[in-house]
């Protein structure tokens, strides 16, 4: 597995544990707003910032995805 591909499921889980949902719940949001491509095209940037960065900046791109 490349390393985006381990950075894109850490991503899911560090999601996944702090809004409480499922696996498969944030794979149906991810995939609903395209977030998993949107993590690859960040990735630089994405990976090297911390967890509660990660996950605030999600929110943001599913919340301007709406």
């Amino acid at each position: 597995m490349t390393k985006e591909g381990k950075f894109i499921i850490y991503c899911l889980e560090i999601y996944k544990r702090e809004k409480n949902l499922t696996g498969k719940d944030v794979v149906e949001l991810f995939s609903k707003a395209d977030v998993f491509n949107y993590i690859l095209s960040c990735y630089e940037a994405l990976h090297t910032t911390g967890d509660l960065y990660i996950v605030k900046d999600l929110e943001g791109f599913i919340s301007d995805s709406n």
